[in-house]
């Protein structure tokens, strides 16, 4: 005889549960070790940060030509004895720089040229060598995270470029009557520099948070806010560049005061160099008075960029603006200063500094337009 069933009794009981839900399927197989590839790429940033202050100071004491032969490998040794000294100063002694403008120098004073040289070389050997150990390790250890090998592939064939542009622009001021490199070429060398740095901040903002909080903050992207950052960031870069221009030809030397140039807005003879196009990169008054009024147009958009970002929803996005600005201001006091003083090496170099800082700052901000720290409304982190 059939049980009769109780109204609520359960029907089916022994069915099999359906799984719950499981978090984290974005990120699952392609986390790899972001935590340890973040503070690799930090360690090249660091790097490549004091290998533009070292470039800058080698630039400041006239060190860039004392060696006179790219050797890649070989060149990692420097003069052993007194006959190697005696062979390399004699190389030195053969290109213009020299001749014409350091015929009084002895050995000793060859030198302090040399070592200068010799160790941007060096960094520049060592960025390498922590780059591929770095890449290689994580590589055969299978931890890169999925799409990430081209990235980091990327970094390291800038590198490879890098060496070849400073060779490229040691080897201008080897013939001829020229007794520095050329200035364009100086500043294509420093440009492409913060494009390594840039990519590499770039690179460690993205790994510093999950694959998951990245694709849910991207709906929240600021459209208007990242454009203006990107035109920010561009500007940025392009008075990197007239900078470079600018110390090539040792223009900031050439007009100490402030705000005039001369006693004039405009410099005396801003086009006096035949043909009229090499003013914009010889003539050191007209260099120098480009610079001063790009800075001037830089901060100006700043500030419209800034007043901006102040609208911004996101605390974190408004910080980072607001830091970004600020840093902004402090440069072109600062370049001020450096002009105010004729240059000299100690502000020169806190300038070149200060606009590595400020160039990682706007990039901070940029990223934070694209991918915003979302949070509640209690402040907790969502």
């Amino acid at each position: 005889m059939t049980k009769k069933r109780a109204i609520f009794e359960e029907v089916a009981t022994d069915r099999p549960q359906a799984p719950s839900p499981r978090g984290g399927l974005i990120d699952k197989g392609s986390t790899g070790a972001r935590g340890a590839i973040r503070i690799w790429l930090m360690v090249l940033f660091a790097l490549v940060m004091v290998m533009i202050a070292v470039g800058g100071l080698t630039r400041l004491t006239d060190s860039g030509l004392s060696i006179t032969e790219w050797r890649p490998l070989t060149g990692a040794i420097p003069p052993l004895n007194q006959a190697d000294w005696e062979a390399e100063f004699a190389k030195y002694q053969q290109i213009p720089q020299f001749q014409i403008q350091n015929r009084w120098m002895e050995l000793d004073d060859f030198k302090f040229i040399y070592w200068w040289e010799w160790g941007h070389r060096q960094l520049g050997r060592v960025i390498g060598l922590v780059w591929g150990l770095g890449f290689l390790g994580f590589l055969l250890a299978r931890k890169i995270p999925a799409g990430w090998t081209p990235r980091l592939l990327f970094i390291g064939a800038l590198g490879g470029l890098q060496g070849f542009v400073g060779w490229w622009m040691v080897a201008s001021g080897l013939t001829g009557s020229m007794t520095s490199v050329a200035s364009y070429r100086l500043a294509t060398h420093l440009g492409l520099a913060f494009i390594i740095l840039g990519f590499i901040a770039w690179f460690v903002f993205q790994l510093g948070r999950s694959e998951r909080d990245l694709l849910q903050a991207r709906r929240a992207k600021e459209d208007k806010l990242f454009r203006l950052s990107t035109g920010w960031m561009h500007f940025a870069f392009l008075q990197i560049i007239l900078g470079a221009l600018v110390a090539g030809i040792d223009a900031g030397r050439s007009y100490t005061d402030w705000p005039l140039m001369g006693g004039q807005v405009i410099p005396p003879n801003p086009f006096m160099l035949n043909p009229l196009w090499t003013n914009f990169f010889e003539n050191p008054g007209l260099v120098q008075f480009i610079h001063r009024v790009s800075g001037y147009l830089l901060l100006i958009f700043g500030i419209v960029v800034w007043m901006r970002a102040r609208k911004s929803a996101h605390e974190a996005t408004r910080a980072a603006f607001t830091l970004a600005f600020g840093a902004l201001v402090a440069q072109v006091v600062l370049g001020i200063v450096t002009v105010m003083t004729g240059a000299i090496w100690e502000i020169a170099i806190a300038h070149q500094v200060l606009a590595v800082i400020l160039w990682v700052l706007i990039l901070r901000a940029r990223h934070l337009a694209a991918f915003p720290v979302v949070t509640s409304i209690r402040g907790a982190r969502a």
